[in-house]
């Protein structure tokens, strides 16, 4: 499913988003940037050890920033690392639109034209999927409609037909 937004895209698409050839891909990092499990994990496994070399050399970073590596041997040439909240530990709305933002001034301020983006902060760190799809693409479309910005294609890849189907839900009520 795909929504246009001044003239550029919001996609989103269930699979694999180690294996998506965009410029960017966005992992939902902690604030040291060690590269663990779910995404970061594959990452770390499909990319190589460049990216956690980088890592070590940035982190930590804040809850809601983003930082730039190198893409290693992924697709992607480069990863941007999102540090989303910990479901619970407060003001955790503002912190995931935070990460979610910064990511796309990220892509944008390396003159990209596509990134994508897990649903950042669900996994291991509890956060709902609701709130997730809705803070998210409504940060992703307010940028795309008020920010001069290179990215042409802003795609959320969800690891399962059911957060696909929730995102689906959620994109439809979005202006």
């Amino acid at each position: 499913m795909e929504k246009i937004i001044n003239g550029k895209k919001i996609i989103l698409v269930q699979g694999d988003l180690t294996e998506l050839a965009v410029d960017a891909i966005v992992n939902a990092a902690n604030v040291r940037l060690q590269l663990g499990g779910g995404v970061a994990g594959a990452i770390r496994m499909k990319g190589g050890p460049s990216i956690q070399e980088e890592c070590n050399r940035i982190g930590p970073i804040n809850v809601g920033e983003a930082a730039v590596t190198g893409g290693g041997k992924l697709k992607a040439s480069y990863v941007i690392h999102a540090v989303g909240p910990m479901y619970g530990e407060g003001d955790d709305d503002a912190k995931l639109r935070n990460a979610t933002l910064n990511s796309l001034k990220r892509a944008t301020g390396k003159g990209l034209k596509s990134i994508a983006l897990p649903a950042i902060s669900t996994g291991i760190f509890g956060f709902p999927k609701e709130r997730c799809a809705v803070i998210m693409l409504t940060t992703a479309s307010e940028f795309l409609r008020n920010e001069a910005t290179s990215l042409e294609r802003v795609i959320l890849c969800l690891w399962s037909a059911e957060d696909l189907k929730l995102f689906e839900k959620t994109l439809e009520t979005i202006q």
